[in-house]
């Protein structure tokens, strides 16, 4: 049975959410960004939104398994009660529930701090992402048609809500 640790992310996290990053960004469509972004950028997103919403890891036997977190949704004052949340798992540990007990931890998190709404984007196709987000209580809300562009081909991205 491995057991599996959650916690508040830190800086000495980085690497090893890096390496679970890293060939989700220059392998997947799963992320829109073009390239990995260096240590220093992400620990200062950590730093940034573990700070304002939540960055949680989860640890299986001591190695980090996965991590999630929420951001701002949106930058307008209306929108202050609103957030964009992510869950990554490290192809190893994928199938194990990990990033269903992230996203439990990460909603009780953002539910203490005032947060009502969660929203996440999934490239499509994601059956893997589609069945995690209903999992855990998400819900379709609309799809935009060729919204990023990445190895050469447009993306569709469906949005899903729940609330906090």
């Amino acid at each position: 049975m491995t057991d599996i640790v959650f916690r508040d992310a830190t800086p000495d996290d980085t690497n090893a959410m890096l390496a679970i990053y890293r060939p989700i960004v220059e392998d997947t469509v799963i992320s829109f960004e073009l390239e990995t972004p260096s240590e220093v950028e992400f620990a200062g997103r950590v730093a940034t939104y573990g700070a304002s919403h939540a960055w949680l890891v989860a640890e299986a036997n001591g190695v980090l398994a996965g991590y999630a977190y929420g951001s701002p949704h949106r930058p307008r004052a209306a929108y202050r009660y609103a957030v964009e949340v992510s869950a990554y798992v490290d192809e190893r540990f994928r199938g194990r529930g990990i990033a269903s007990s992230l996203y439990g931890q990460l909603f009780e998190r953002l539910r203490g701090q005032g947060y009502a709404s969660a929203y996440a984007g999934i490239t499509l196709p994601n059956d893997a992402s589609i069945a995690l987000h209903s999992g855990v209580g998400f819900n379709p809300i609309g799809t935009f048609p060729k919204v990023g562009f990445k190895f050469d081909r447009w993306h569709d991205v469906s949005w899903w809500y729940r609330p906090v």
